[in-house]
C-alpha cells in the first residue's frame, strides 16, 4: 500500500486516539484526518495534478504534518526543506526538483514571493506558526512576543493555508503505486549542490515500520507518546515524527523550535516515554541549568541518530536518570536506519548497534572494493528491496555513489566502520567530504563555492573541527588573492551568511599561501582534518 493508505488504516483503528500535540492543543485521528481531506482539496482546487512536486518550507507545526499528508492523498511528491533557506537555496531546489508550488510561513514569505516575481514559482500557500491555535492563544503569543510574525502580501497565486482549508468537498485520493516517489529529500554531500533522494512508499513504510519495532519490546504501540526531537524535513525526524502516523497510531508531540525549558516541560506535563535528537540535544539537556527543576522519571526510549554519540553524554545520562541512549546509525539515501541499538540485552560501549533486517551491509576494503575480514575496518555499503537507487537529476553523482555487486545495487555511504564477532558495528571514520554539525551534513565544497565566489578569495577549502557540544565546527582555510588586502575573516563569515543558509556558515576562518593538494591537484582536505585533530587532542 501507499502511505495515505496506511494512514488511512491508522485513523480507522485510532480515530479518538490523540495523534498530534502543539503548543497545549490536541488533534486526534479523526480531527488530524479532517484536516487532511480539506486541505488536500484545497490543493486540487489550484490545479495540482499527480506526481507534480511541492516544496515544504515551513516549522515543524499541525501545518506541516497535514500538508505533507494531503500530498501524499492527492498523488503528488512532498519536497521538504529547511524553513531557514535562503532564497539562494529555495531557487536551486525548485529549479533541480521542477517544483513550481511552495507551501512556506510567513517568516520565509519574502523569500518565496522573490521567486515567484522572477517566475520560478506559480502558486505560494502561505501559513503563519499560530494558524490552527484557538484564538485566544493567538492573542497570548502576541502580545507577549511568542509567536513570530512575517509580512503576507495578497495577489495572485498566493493563497493562505486556512483559505484553502476551507475547501471541504471530499475527494479520492489517487492510487498511487507503492514503487512511486513520495517525496524527494535534499542531503548534503560531497559536490556543490545538495542532492535529491527520491524516497518511495514501499521503502519510507519498510524502513520506518523496521524502525519503530526495534523499540517494540519496552514501548509498545498504540500507548507510545513520542517527543519530536528534530526536524521534520530531515529522515529522523521523519521516522520518529511520521512514522507513528502512519504505522503505529501512537502520539506524537510537535514542537516548532528548541527549546530546553520546553522540551523538559513536555516531557514532564505529558509523560513522554519516546525522545530522540541528535547528540548536540542530549548535551544541551544535561548542561541546562534547570533540568533539576523537572521530573523526567516517564522517559523509557531515549534515541540518538545524526552523528556520533559521545561516550561521554552516554555515561553522564545514565548517571542522571538511569536510562539508557539508544544509538543508531543511517542515511537520507537509505530511509534512515541501516544499524540500530537492541534494546533488550548487553551491548558494547561506542555500538551504532546491528542492522535492521530490512537492509544487507557490506564492509569493503576503500581501494580495491573486496570485503574485509572481520574486525577491519572499511567504507560501509548498503542494498535493501525498495532501496533509492539513485539521485534525482544527478548522474555524475550517482555513478559515484552506487555501485553494482553480485547482481544487487548498492549505496556507498563513505563512512568507514567496522563490525564484531558479535554482529555489532562501529563507526571508525567518514571518507566522504561532509562535515556533520548539529546533525546536518554539510558538503564541504557547498561552503567552498560560497567562498570563492568572493572577489577577494583564490582557493578555499572547508572541514569539520572537532567540537564536543554540536559534532563538528566548520572551519575554512582561505588563500586570498595576490595584492589583496583589508579583508579579514569577519567580512568572508558576513559575506557567507548571505549566500548560505545559517547552519552552514563557517565558524572559523584561517588564512593561509597554500593549500595542501596531491600531485594531480586534487584538494587534499583530510590531511587538514587531522592537523586540526591533533590540535584538539593535544588541547584536551
Amino acid at each position: 500500500m501507499n502511505v495515505y493508505q496506511s494512514f488511512a488504516e491508522v485513523v480507522n483503528k485510532y480515530k479518538g486516539r490523540p495523534a498530534v500535540i502543539y503548543l497545549g492543543e490536541v488533534l486526534n485521528y479523526g480531527d488530524l484526518f479532517a484536516a487532511v481531506e480539506c486541505f488536500s482539496t484545497g490543493l486540487k482546487s489550484l490545479g495540482i495534478k499527480e506526481r507534480e512536486r511541492i516544496i515544504l518550507y515551513i516549522p515543524n507545526t499541525p501545518q506541516w504534518v497535514i500538508s505533507w499528508l494531503s500530498i501524499q492523498k492527492i498523488g503528488a511528491v512532498a519536497v521538504p526543506i529547511a524553513p531557514i533557506y535562503t532564497s539562494r537555496d529555495l531557487r536551486y531546489i525548485s529549479e533541480d526538483s521542477g517544483t513550481r508550488t511552495v507551501i512556506c510561513a510567513d517568516t520565509n514569505f519574502g523569500y518565496a514571493k522573490e521567486l515567484k516575481e522572477e517566475g520560478v514559482l506559480d502558486n505560494i500557500i502561505v501559513t503563519r506558526m499560530g494558524d490552527l491555535l484557538p484564538r485566544y492563544k493567538k492573542l497570548i503569543g502576541k502580545a507577549f512576543d511568542r509567536i513570530p510574525e512575517g509580512k503576507i502580501e495578497k495577489g495572485k497565486g498566493i493563497v493562505g493555508f486556512t483559505e484553502l482549508m476551507k475547501k471541504r468537498t471530499p475527494m479520492e485520493g489517487f492510487p498511487v503505486n507503492e514503487h512511486e516517489p513520495l517525496e524527494i529529500l535534499y542531503t548534503g554531500g560531497t559536490t556543490k549542490n545538495p542532492k535529491g533522494v527520491p524516497i518511495n512508499h514501499a521503502l519510507f513504510l519498510e524502513s520506518v515500520r523496521a524502525q519503530m519495532e526495534e523499540s517494540y519490546p519496552i514501548v509498545p504501540p498504540p500507548e507510545n507518546i513520542t517527543l519530536q526531537g528534530g526536524p521534520l524535513f530531515h529522515i529522523l525526524g521523519q521516522v520518529f515524527g511520521l512514522g507513528p502516523l502512519c504505522v503505529t497510531g501512537d502520539c506524537v508531540v510537535v514542537m516548532p523550535k528548541v527549546n530546553i525549558d520546553a522540551f523538559l516541560y513536555f516531557v514532564k506535563n505529558y509523560r513522554i516515554k519516546t525522545f530522540f535528537g541528535v547528540p548536540a540535544l542530549y548535551r544541551m539537556i544535561l548542561e541546562h541549568d534547570r533540568v533539576d527543576y523537572y521530573d523526567l522519571s516517564s522517559l523509557v526510549y531515549c534515541f540518538s541518530g545524526g552523528d556520533v554519540l559521545p561516550q561521554e553524554i552516554t555515561r553522564r545520562w545514565k548517571e542522571k536518570f538511569a536510562r539508557e541512549i539508544f544509538e543508531g546509525y543511517g542515511a537520507t539515501e537509505t530511509c534512515g536506519g541501516i544499524t540500530m541499538s537492541p534494546v533488550v540485552g548487553e551491548r558494547p560501549p561506542g555500538t551504532i548497534g546491528k542492522v535492521i533486517y530490512t537492509k544487507k551491509v557490506r564492509i569493503l576494503d576503500e581501494f580495491t572494493e573486496e570485503e574485509v575480514p572481520e574486525g577491519e575496518a572499511g567504507e560501509l555499503i548498503v542494498s535493501s528491496e525498495h532501496m533509492v537507487d539513485a539521485y534525482w537529476n544527478k548522474e555524475e553523482e550517482t555513478k559515484e555513489s552506487y555501485i553494482e555487486k553480485d547482481g544487487l545495487r548498492w549505496y556507498k555511504t563513505g563512512d568507514i566502520v567496522k563490525r564484531d564477532s558479535n554482529g555489532f558495528y562501529f563507526f571508525v571514520d567518514r571518507t566522504a567530504d561532509t562535515i556533520k554539525h548539529k546533525g546536518y551534513r554539510v558538503s564541504s565544497s557547498e561552503i567552498e563555492a560560497a567562498l570563492q565566489d568572493h572577489p577577494a578569495v583564490f582557493a578555499a577549502c572547508a572541514i569539520g573541527v572537532p567540537d564536543e557540544k554540536v559534532g563538528e565546527r566548520i572551519k575554512a582555510f582561505v588563500v586570498l588573492k595576490q595584492d589583496v588586502k583589508g579583508v579579514t575573516g569577519y567580512n568572508l563569515i558576513h559575506w557567507c551568511r548571505d549566500h548560505l543558509a545559517s547552519y552552514k556558515v563557517p565558524h572559523y576562518i584561517e588564512f593561509r599561501d597554500m593549500l595542501p593538494k596531491s600531485k594531480v591537484g586534487k584538494l587534499l582536505r583530510r590531511e587538514l582534518r587531522q592537523e586540526e585533530r591533533k590540535r584538539f587532542e593535544e588541547y584536551e
